[in-house]
């Protein structure tokens, strides 16, 4: 029984945590490094294609962002997550699908001007279309049997629509443990999510620390927050620009916002425009929609059984073509701009920072966690100018951050949750951190807990059963950011297309297949129509005349 950190060891990203038991070899998360990598990461030390199982704790990129990779190299066992981690990953794997892709191809174009070859993209959507059909839905604490010797029991922890911690139960011969992998541990009075759900037994806890050294303080008033927020760039007749991410933090904007149009708390400009320029933000918002009865909180429960939808309201604009999210910095009507990706290192947001950062009557405002080494950071750190598609752009523009809007357990909430374990786990592994923070934290759990703990490094192995170090990881600091790393929590400038969605157990599509094939041309002419939505009566005739011919020549009605 051994356990191999992967990623997110001494940093805050890319979650990869390699479970070897019951002669199975399960991976438990398989994400995607954003901003600054700060250690060379150990290899995967097997062909993907012997993996046989990934428990997945939610869909941010960070989380997920590899499983179309793993999918490209030869995986095809079976994916566990809830429900709604799998309907937001089959959104948000087809959305960093395109990103790579087109990121190739300008590569590409750049490349060959230079004699160069082509430039392949780290995976297509085929490879994303082929982890989705690998996906197998489970029930909040519902215990699944996954094979002979291993079970797993998700809870709800509040960090997202559909997050969970993981329960997992290993029985090799006459030794059984249980081993808990945290997963992102929620805030406390999030809205539209239930707080986090806590566990009480484990022999073995996996944990992250993303806020191990800092405290959000008293809960604040976060509707009084963004009211002035909104009331004194308004005054100002400036724009608000939220940096957001599209799954999650997008969502929360939109229900304070609606109780504050509600409620009459900004004076003077009635009937504020709301856009929201984000694709993905659009459909996240959509799977939000579809699974509040499982996730939901009390409170937008009460809501929706009064007939309110609590993600809707009047002046709230849809932007979904890139002419249209152009069209809004034209308007001089002070609006709120919510816009991906949350750490403005990629997709629209770029751009309305371009229009407005420079202008002092608007504000940026940042509501969440802001990586090390990305943009985001940067302006929050208090940059004087930045770079934005080669040109230097000055930041006039007033910069303010809504404290306690995070998805995450601050320290106090962390301590929280480790100690609902009603007896004390054997070891504690401290990850998902900051490298001088998981540190911390776990020299924290050790003094005030008495419990045994440690911040592994990337590449350290454990056996289970002794609780031994097999093997260190790598503890030197790369000179330079890691290539590999990229912020991929942002949407593209083009719509991704959505998948149809595959039967709950059905196995991936065999891509390599003629029929295979047919079933990608589908998806991409799917995409292709939801993108002529408002183009020219004239172009959309043209392809649906087209259509209806082949649909014709081929046997159809």
């Amino acid at each position: 029984m051994k356990l191999t950190f992967l990623g997110a060891a001494r940093e805050v990203t890319g979650s990869r945590f390699l479970l070897q038991a019951a002669g199975k070899n399960i991976m438990v998360d398989y994400g995607m490094e954003q901003g600054v990598d700060l250690y060379e990461n150990a290899p995967l030390p097997m062909a993907e294609s012997r993996i046989d199982f990934v428990f997945l704790t939610h869909a941010h990129i960070d989380h997920s962002g590899y499983l179309p990779l793993l999918y490209k190299r030869g995986f095809r066992g079976a994916i566990f997550a809830t429900d709604a981690t799998a309907d937001l990953c089959r959104i948000m794997l087809l959305d960093s699908a395109h990103i790579q892709e087109s990121d190739a191809e300008w590569k590409t174009r750049k490349a060959q001007r230079q004699g160069k070859p082509p430039v392949e993209p780290l995976y297509t959507q085929e490879d994303a279309l082929g982890a989705c059909g690998l996906f197998r839905p489970c029930h909040y604490d519902q215990r699944v049997e996954v094979c002979p010797g291993v079970s797993i029991r998700m809870v709800d922890v509040g960090h997202l629509l559909g997050s969970a911690s993981i329960e997992v139960t290993v029985t090799e011969g006459t030794e059984t443990r249980v081993i808990v992998f945290s997963g992102d541990i929620g805030n406390l009075h999030q809205p539209l999510l239930r707080d986090p759900q806590y566990l009480h037994a484990a022999d073995l806890v996996v944990m992250e620390s993303t806020y191990g050294d800092r405290s959000h303080g008293p809960v604040p008033d976060y509707l009084s927050a963004l009211s002035r927020v909104l009331q004194e760039t308004f005054d100002r007749g400036g724009n608000v620009v939220i940096p957001s991410f599209a799954v999650g933090r997008t969502q929360e904007m939109l229900y304070f916002i609606r109780q504050i149009k509600q409620e009459g708390r900004v004076h003077g400009h009635d009937g504020f425009p709301v856009y929201v320029d984000s694709p993905l933000g659009i459909e996240a918002t959509t799977v939000f929609n579809d699974n509040t009865r499982e996730c939901a909180d009390e409170e937008t429960l009460a809501l929706l059984r009064a007939g309110v939808n609590p993600l809707t309201f009047a002046d709230l604009r849809i932007t979904r073509s890139a002419e249209e999210s152009k069209l809004i910095n034209t308007d001089p009507t002070p609006k709120v701009i919510l816009s991906a990706s949350g750490m403005c290192d990629a997709g629209r947001v770029r751009h309305h920072l371009k229009h407005n950062l420079w202008r002092p009557e608007c504000t940026v405002l940042f509501v969440g966690y802001q990586s090390v080494g990305t943009l985001g950071r940067s302006i929050v750190d208090g940059a004087g100018e930045v770079r934005l598609f080669g040109e230097t752009v000055a930041v006039n523009a007033h910069i303010e951050t809504l404290a306690g809007v995070s998805g995450h357990a601050d320290n106090a909430g962390l301590m929280r949750w480790i100690s609902a374990f009603e007896q004390k786990p054997r070891h504690v592994f401290v990850v998902h951190g900051e490298d001088e923070v998981a540190a911390a934290f776990a020299a924290r759990l050790e003094s005030e807990l008495g419990l045994e703990a440690n911040a592994p490094y990337n590449g350290e192995s454990w056996d289970l059963i002794s609780l031994t170090c097999l093997s260190e990881g790598n503890r030197e600091r790369l000179r330079r950011p890691s290539r590999e790393a990229a912020a991929l929590d942002a949407l593209p400038a083009r719509r991704a297309p959505e998948p149809a969605a595959p039967e709950r157990t059905a196995k991936a599509p065999d891509f390599s297949t003629a029929y295979g094939q047919l079933l990608l041309a589908g998806e991409k002419l799917s995409a292709l129509i939801r993108r002529m939505q408002g183009r020219g009566a004239r172009q959309q005739s043209r392809l649906a005349r087209q259509m209806n011919l082949l649909v014709k020549k081929f046997g159809g009605r």
